[in-house]
């Protein structure tokens, strides 16, 4: 599910403004430190002043405290206090990413982290002139470089999955649903809807509702009967598959490179009494075997493409085709998305791409439909588009509230023994905290979307005929 912020592209002021603003610090007298320091705090602050539009922003650091737009009542009011001035070095060079790194760290507080990031995405044209430098354009261009040609190699992909995936299961069960689906869930009027957690209160079993809904949701439109025998890239905790099997009566084959996942996967489908009807394959998708040509009724793909990376969907997409039947076949694919007017190939380091999903690379909808009808050389018809990014948000909430209530340090020390130190655990929830905040504010302000995608066979019926 990466990644709502984009690195921040961000020149300093070319005036002498900033500098004159400096003088007062003496720059003579002060360290090389203290000098940039005192240059980005001063830098930052003041093209704040023009930034800020929408919302109302209290800075607090060691200097006194400034305050940023207009004060209404009911508007987002954020109040960022200053802890450690290095905060200013950090967003000066590293934009958002610094700035979830000072969060991390405990360099500062907020008041609100999902106001914070309202802040910035309602102010977006005027804060990406406040934010990065020219040495943060160069870097950003240079991870976004290599994210595109090595960043999902083969090898490069299993490291990808340890740092994403191979952690403890103790961690992931803390927050996710009973069925452990990490993403997106839908959610209909039995919960209260898409905000049914803000204006009711979330009750026990909403979370499981929705995610299950979800799975059947992808099911139906996947056309699947008893019988049928499913492909998936993605196994996840096996929660689909086991599904797809006890629902639905198919056989299913899930593809992983997590051994957590697929350790926990198998033992779920055994005590589900699944054992033979479905198979945890610890694999590459690149290297799914001969026998797999033309075996599967349909192929389904749960957030999992967003690890794929552009120079690859071809070959995903050739691969789905040799291994659905001829006809009477369907794809269903589901993935964290850029809106076309912000996707891109070259994807820079960021917060998600650095701590969460290394490598990561939101594609848009576009991209793969392109993809999926060059791969298949037209043997695939678009049957459906839906967004599902209005039911991504309360996911995220539920999931922070589980994490909250569920994740105990004893617990977590268990597999990570450095999280015994009570500032390292600190870090560790701060970092989840984030993420949750962080693409819970990316969805709602429409930065990113989360589509589903459904292909037919080219002369397979559609699923709504009109008269």
């Amino acid at each position: 599910m990466p990644s709502p912020v984009a690195s921040s592209c961000v020149s300093l002021p070319s005036s002498s403004t900033a500098l004159k603003a400096a003088s007062r610090f003496s720059l003579h007298a002060l360290s090389p430190r203290s000098w940039a320091v005192a240059f980005a705090r001063t830098s930052i602050l003041a093209v704040l002043e023009d930034a800020i539009s929408i919302g109302h922003l209290t800075i607090s650091d060691s200097e006194g405290t400034h305050y940023y737009g207009k004060y209404q009542k009911g508007c987002n009011d954020v109040h960022l206090i200053i802890n450690n001035d290095t905060f200013w070095l950090r967003i000066l060079l590293s934009g958002d990413l610094g700035f979830s790194e000072a969060y991390m760290i405990g360099d500062i507080e907020v008041s609100s982290l999902k106001g914070a990031m309202c802040i910035w995405l309602d102010n977006e044209s005027g804060m990406a002139e406040t934010l990065s430098s020219t040495v943060a354009k160069v870097s950003a261009a240079i991870t976004g470089l290599y994210n595109s040609f090595f960043g999902q190699t083969r090898s490069q992909a299993r490291l990808n999955a340890i740092a994403s995936y191979d952690q403890s299961n103790a961690l992931f069960q803390a927050f996710l649903s009973k069925e452990m689906m990490y993403s997106c869930a839908l959610w209909s009027e039995a919960e209260g809807g898409v905000r049914g957690d803000l204006e009711m209160g979330p009750t026990p079993g909403d979370l499981e509702a929705a995610q299950r809904r979800k799975i059947h949701h992808v099911l139906r439109t996947a056309r699947v009967k008893r019988g049928n025998r499913i492909l998936e890239f993605g196994s996840g905790w096996g929660g689909l598959a086991i599904e797809a099997a006890r629902s639905f009566g198919c056989e299913v084959d899930t593809l992983t490179l997590s051994i957590e996942q697929k350790i926990l996967a198998e033992e779920r489908v055994k005590e589900a009494g699944l054992e033979g009807r479905i198979r945890v394959h610890l694999l590459d998708y690149r290297e799914i075997p001969a026998e797999f040509e033309k075996a599967f009724d349909a192929f389904v793909s749960i957030e999992m493409l967003e690890h794929v990376g552009t120079k690859h969907y071809d070959t995903y997409f050739k691969l789905v085709d040799f291994a659905l039947k001829s006809k009477n076949a369907t794809v269903v694919v589901t993935s964290s998305t850029f809106p076309e007017s912000r996707f891109s190939g070259y994807q820079a380091e960021d917060f998600m791409r650095k701590y969460m999903w290394p490598n990561s690379c939101l594609p848009s909808a576009t991209a793969l439909i392109t993809a999926a009808q060059a791969a298949s050389q037209g043997r695939f018809t678009l049957e459906g588009v839906e967004n599902h990014a209005a039911h991504y948000p309360r996911t995220l909430r539920e999931w922070g509230r589980r994490l909250e209530a569920n994740l105990k340090q004893d617990l977590i020390s268990k597999d990570y023994p450095s999280l015994r130190d009570v500032h390292e655990y600190a870090a560790f929830k701060r970092k989840w905290e984030y993420l949750f905040a962080y693409a819970g504010a990316g969805f709602a302000k429409g930065y990113i979307t989360c589509h589903m995608l459904t292909f037919i066979r080219q002369n397979d019926t559609p699923a709504v005929c009109c008269d």
